[in-house]
């Protein structure tokens, strides 16, 4: 099946224009899901709204958004009042800024999208749009009403096409300064860092998401099929923590560098050193 387009408008930079269609770039269908079910009739259970004083279910027509103005006290809102509230879009992604993608702080990035050319007409256009940010090596930064809000959005190119992510607002990123305050800052140096070095650059590779499993859907797979074939699984041995590490040993071996070689190539190294002085 083809993909469906789910947002049309205009990718607009100066003077210059394009009609773009926006498509989802990711997707979680194809993982391993499940419904919740009585264990009693093994009929699936449906969710009610409850109303947490009586207990009571609430019909939906009774159901109305409520903003907390203190506690337990809630400020009710109409769905005419939510809808009012919605910035009135104009489809068009206008680009405000191009910025170096090296420069891109990517804990900013929401959900990533496709765009392509809405029509043939388009492609032209959109052609030099992608082929200029290519060149240049830049993103460009631009706003648009995308789901009822004004969202900010970075595009960079990508194959035939463009790569769009949605970003997160300054305020909702926490800052690291909160996370690391109580890290003290560590300088490694010497043996241990040329180590880590060593083992950064023997397992140099390639970026390639083909090679990523997804371990704990492919487990949940694998018991969904074998439970349902009348097997059982046996839950694998988990290890044990609490090991003391030689931090340095640990590094050594990682390496491929045994303490007992090192030795053995500073003590060679010592013992020809003492004979260049003699």
């Amino acid at each position: 099946m083809a993909p469906r387009a789910i947002w049309k408008g205009q990718l607009s930079v100066g003077a210059l224009s394009c009609g773009v269609a926006l498509y989802a770039a990711a997707t979680t269908a194809d993982r391993t899901s499940f419904h919740i079910v009585n264990r009693k009739t093994g009929n699936r259970v449906r969710r009610d709204y409850v109303d947490e004083e009586t207990g009571k279910p609430v019909a939906r027509e009774d159901q109305a958004k409520g903003y907390e103005v203190s506690r337990g006290s809630y400020l009710l809102l109409e769905p005419e009042d939510i809808a009012a509230a919605v910035p009135e879009g104009n489809k068009t992604l206008e680009i405000g800024s191009f910025l170096a993608c090296k420069d891109v702080d990517t804990a900013y990035f929401d959900k990533p999208y496709f765009l392509k050319p809405a029509s043939e007409a388009d492609e032209e256009a959109f052609a030099v749009m992608r082929e200029g940010m290519r060149k240049a090596d830049v993103a460009a930064v631009a706003r648009a009403v995308l789901f009822r809000r004004v969202r900010t959005v970075l595009i960079r190119a990508r194959g035939c096409g463009l790569l769009a992510h949605t970003l997160h607002f300054d305020y909702e990123i926490l800052p690291a300064s909160d996370a690391f305050k109580t890290l003290p800052d560590k300088r490694i140096k010497g043996e241990m860092l040329d180590l880590a070095k060593h083992i950064i650059d023997t397992k140099r590779g390639q970026f390639d998401p083909s090679k990523f499993d997804d371990r704990y859907d492919a487990a949940l797979a694998e018991l969904v099929k074998t439970k349902a074939e009348g097997g059982t699984i046996e839950a694998p041995k988990r290890k044990t923590g609490g090991e003391v590490v030689d931090l340095m040993q640990a590094l050594r071996e990682s390496a491929g560098t045994p303490k007992r070689a090192r030795r053995s190539a500073k003590s060679g190294a010592g013992g020809a050193a003492a004979r260049k002085k003699g």
